[in-house]
């Protein structure tokens, strides 16, 4: 994916005011050299933000007429408002060793015996897995085959199809569940019976002061 950064001269609190005013958002580029103060026009960077591609690959930036291979590490969000703050890049290239969470794409679940034959619901217990590889070998996306999934089976990191190369980071965890199947639970609304409150004795009407007068 490629997008188009601008450098940036000048700095600070005012500085970065103004820019935003102006529809730009403040960044920074480091690694492999120098760190390089950038700008980038904010519609474009707000809408390429929501594309999971922007977040989980490698990106050529174009910046003073150079490419330059990226990748996204942080962006500022506004607390209520949308608006980006700033946004931070990392150069890298075929040798850069890096960390990044990758999304999970599930398929063929309709096509498993567990939903097909047996009707459960599978559970994606995670949807994204922190992995550690060369930039050359990051995925964008990692692909999760449930099609053999079958009643009362989990599927664990151990069971995913990856590159030699590329290690997961589990922080502890020996084999985290990435998905689980569950029985359908069927809620049946049984009529309940209806109590009817038993008719209240009709009270004896109080006698008069005359009546109780000797």
């Amino acid at each position: 994916m490629k997008f188009v950064a601008f450098e940036r001269t000048l700095q600070g609190t005012g500085a970065s005011r103004r820019l935003r005013n102006a529809q730009k958002v403040p960044g920074i580029v480091y690694g492999a050299g120098t760190p390089a103060m950038i700008e980038l026009d904010h519609n474009a960077l707000f809408f390429a933000l929501k594309k999971e591609t922007f977040h989980s690959s490698i990106l050529e930036m174009e910046l003073a007429g150079k490419s330059q291979q990226v990748l996204l590490r942080d962006y500022q969000m506004h607390p209520f408002r949308p608006i980006v703050l700033h946004i931070d890049f990392q150069r890298v290239d075929a040798t850069t060793k890096i960390s990044k969470r990758v999304p999970l794409h599930f398929i063929n679940e309709e096509n498993s015996p567990a939903v097909k034959t047996d009707g459960c619901i599978v559970n994606h217990v995670i949807t994204e897995l922190q992995i550690q590889c060369l930039a050359s070998q990051l995925p964008e996306y990692i692909t999760v085959d449930l099609g053999e999934l079958t009643k009362g089976q989990t599927l664990t990191v151990k069971d995913l199809k990856l590159g030699k190369d590329i290690k997961v980071v589990t922080h502890g965890k020996p084999n985290p569940v990435v998905a689980s199947t569950s029985v359908k639970v069927e809620e049946e609304e049984a009529a309940a019976p209806v109590v009817t409150a038993p008719a209240a004795a009709p009270t004896k009407a109080k006698k008069s002061e005359k009546q109780n007068k000797k």
